[in-house]
């Protein structure tokens, strides 16, 4: 085997792996709560979750739980016939009401701790 063809099989194995290392729903959620009070991650008033680190399982957990609330967001706004950008704001803002104090939400540009 030509060492072209032995990068080229490399390649496509780890292609094929991406999925399986990319963290479930499930794993993201278990670890979303722990990640916040960490001060890992925050809320922001887009709806949509942002690592406040650059810590990977922080991106990794943002990554997953932003996936599935863009799905939600998307159904509701087809359900209830508005644009997804109005769920989003609207969930942003309950988000970050609800943000327990000690945890971090996104204020304009800057994190603060609530």
């Amino acid at each position: 085997m030509t060492l072209f063809a032995r990068f080229s099989a490399l390649i496509v194995a780890f292609c094929l792996a991406l999925p399986a290392m990319a963290m479930s729903l499930d794993e993201a959620k278990n670890a979303l709560e722990s990640a916040k009070s960490q001060g890992l991650v925050g809320e922001t008033p887009a709806g949509y979750l942002a690592a406040v680190s650059s810590n990977q399982k922080a991106r990794d957990i943002v990554s997953a739980i932003n996936d599935a609330r863009r799905e939600a967001y998307k159904e509701i706004a087809e359900k209830h016939g508005i644009a997804v950008t109005k769920v989003e704001t609207v969930a942003g803002q309950k988000a970050v009401e609800k943000t327990p104090v000690g945890q971090y939400i996104l204020v304009g540009e800057r994190w603060l701790k609530k």
